[in-house]
């Protein structure tokens, strides 16, 4: 089992470095035990879940050390006084320099865990993108996603619906795109809050390399 990536710790939270592949928090069945939090918690006992990150998407995470940290550092989130962004490699190429992705996305009960746009009854989903890069000889194009809301996999669901998967993604890539690469190619890779205590900013960024799954 490979060692958790710890890039920040103080007596209020601390910050990882999820591989992709590795489940936020435990699953349902033994198999799906093994986890950000479990393995946090055989260092650090009082350790709790903060938020998540999809399985397939690596990169940064906020735990938080005992239950008033939690509900300082859940308030943050609420109250979207927490920055992220992630970065992506998508099939096809962008063409705006930057723009904004604001679809409605709901369940798709009947295939749960899969998410879709639905003008009808979705709950209101904002993402900001900027272009990084763009490879014309490979067709894909490097992106920096900014959530405004933070609904499940909207990142993913965004991208796809504007014609733009993310390669290597399970759910929502074309074929080609989902065999374009062994992992999803998204990463956590910065995240920034006031600290739960003293309220002073902070603010981490992780290597955005795409390393393979755990």
């Amino acid at each position: 089992m490979a060692a958790l990536e710890i890039i920040h710790v103080d007596d209020a939270f601390i910050i990882v470095n999820k591989p992709s592949g590795l489940l936020s928090v435990p699953g349902r069945g033994p198999d799906k035990a093994d986890c950000a939090i479990s393995r946090l918690q055989q260092q650090f006992s009082d350790a709790l879940t903060v938020h998540r990150l999809d399985m397939e998407t690596s990169g940064l995470m906020v735990f938080a050390r005992g239950i008033d940290a939690q509900r300082a550092l859940s308030r943050a989130f609420e109250k979207r006084e927490v920055t992220k962004r992630y970065v992506a490699v998508v099939d096809g190429i962008v063409r705006a320099d930057s723009g904004e992705i604001d679809l409605p996305l709901i369940c798709d009960w009947p295939n749960r865990p899969r998410q879709i746009v639905d003008h009808d009854i979705g709950k209101p989903s904002l993402t900001r993108y900027r272009v990084l890069s763009r490879n014309e000889a490979a067709n894909t194009t490097k992106v920096e996603l900014s959530p405004v809301t933070g609904r499940s996999h909207q990142l993913r669901v965004h991208l796809a619906s504007i014609g733009h998967c993310i390669l290597g993604d399970s759910l929502y890539a074309s074929p080609a795109a989902l065999a374009a690469s062994e992992r999803l190619l998204l990463h956590a890779r910065y995240l920034a809050f006031p600290h739960p205590v003293s309220r002073q900013p902070m603010e981490f960024e992780a290597d955005h390399s795409f390393g393979k799954r755990k």
